[in-house]
């Protein structure tokens, strides 16, 4: 292995692995308090992902430059955290569920056809276990962990796809690859189950897309599973997970809408969501170094 390709490793071994991996042998209280250290001191720590970030950030108007040293700290502490989940998920249970996740809302019956949404925001890999535990049926749709997009970079794929696996073992069910087709989808709503998504992804990764505004700015939303919800009279549920940056408990929000009349009405309510949430904790939102893919317009 050349040794560009030996450095590359040897930091994603220390961020997707050894460091986020301390939360699976700390209590979570001592852990949390290190990992808030480290987040505001560690300036490598995910470097090149931070600081990509907040110059998109700060280029559409957010994070100002008197705060923009408390938001590296928290999207480092955003990304440690979510990667730390992966491990906390493997080795804690449903007991640990209850202490440290606060619910705001519930989710929608069992044994009925419906649309699970999240954003790419917070640290949901929690909100997924919280769901499968009150009755959800739910059919995540992942991207396919491929090697060819991780060249060189071995522990990458290696948590790429030990990531997916966790998704499947928490919700006991597995993934559905609608890439080239939604057919899986159909097939499980038809059969009174969830399918579930984030529903920020960039415009070149789906194939239908519609303009809306977010944050004041241009944006293309994906539209196709919207369109499934509306044209099937199915009800959607928004739901995310964010965490308190004094105690490290996860903050988890549901929220379920009559089926919409319209794609466009769908998409407007649900991303004004994703607009609170920016105004909320925009270091929070992991897509900030895409963000050119994702918004067209700058305010």
């Amino acid at each position: 292995m050349p040794p560009l390709q030996i450095k590359a490793a040897f930091k994603d071994l220390l961020e997707l692995v050894l460091i986020p991996g301390l939360a699976a042998i700390l209590p979570w209280r001592i852990c949390f308090r290190v990992f808030r250290s480290i987040s505001g001191r560690w300036q490598w720590l995910y470097r090149e992902d931070c600081e990509t970030a907040l110059k998109q950030a700060h280029s559409r108007g957010i994070a100002p430059d008197d705060q923009q040293g408390l938001w590296l700290a928290r999207r480092r502490l955003t990304t440690l955290i979510d990667h730390a989940d992966l491990y906390l998920a493997a080795t804690r249970s449903n007991a640990w569920m209850k202490e440290h996740l606060q619910t705001t809302g519930d989710w929608p019956k069992a044994h009925a056809a419906g649309v699970l949404c999240m954003f790419h925001w917070g640290a949901g890999m929690w909100a997924l276990r919280h769901a499968q535990a009150n009755g959800m049926e739910a059919n995540a749709l992942v991207a396919p962990v491929k090697k060819a997009h991780y060249p060189g970079r071995p522990v990458a794929y290696w948590y790429a796809r030990a990531r997916t696996g966790m998704v499947t073992r928490v919700l006991k069910r597995q993934t559905l690859d609608v890439s080239m087709t939604l057919r899986p989808a159909l097939r499980a709503l038809s059969q009174n189950e969830q399918v579930l998504a984030a529903i920020d992804v960039p415009s070149d990764q789906v194939a239908a897309s519609i303009p809306l505004k977010i944050a004041g700015m241009q944006a293309l939303v994906p539209s196709a599973l919207l369109r499934v919800a509306v044209e099937r009279n199915i009800p959607i549920t928004l739901y995310n997970t964010g965490f308190s940056y004094e105690t490290g408990k996860r903050q988890l929000t549901i929220q379920t809408f009559a089926p919409f009349n319209s794609v466009e009405s769908a998409a407007s309510e649900l991303f004004t969501h994703l607009d609170a949430l920016i105004k909320q904790n925009s270091a929070a939102w992991h897509f900030w170094h895409i963000s050119d893919r994702f918004f067209s317009t700058r305010p």
